[in-house]
């Protein structure tokens, strides 16, 4: 079992940036595929972004696109996910899922991933 764990969620005014990472103790996900997805109180979890194992391809959600960027290193075992220009709409948990499937660009659905981290909160006020 592969436990994720994310961290860097806070609160921030619009405009502001953050960077959200996600790690996984004890393990490694460096050959992993992984994503973050969120959750708005009241609405369903989406899709934010995903990265396949070798950090080559993204994939975006269209209402992060151009600001948010999905990225890892390896040597650290650690997933980011960089948020810039943050609106109030992007409040949520945000959580780290990761997949040893190898498959040609990253997964964007839920169903897809093997492991969940518990997520970290992320407020934007107005």
């Amino acid at each position: 079992q592969v436990q994720l764990v994310e961290s860097g969620g806070g609160l921030v005014q619009a405009g502001d940036s953050l960077r959200l990472s996600c790690t996984a103790p004890g393990r490694t996900i460096s050959n992993y595929a992984a994503g973050w997805f969120r959750q708005a109180p009241g609405k369903e979890r989406e899709f934010v972004a995903a990265i396949n194992w070798s950090g080559d391809r993204m994939s975006y959600a269209d209402s992060v696109k151009d600001r948010f960027t999905i990225s890892r290193n390896s040597a650290r075992n650690t997933v980011y996910l960089q948020m810039n220009s943050l609106k109030p709409e992007d409040t949520a948990t945000y959580y780290c899922a990761a997949t040893r499937r190898v498959v040609p660009t990253p997964p964007v659905g839920e169903a897809e991933y093997d492991y969940w981290g518990r997520g970290t909160q992320v407020t934007v006020s107005s």
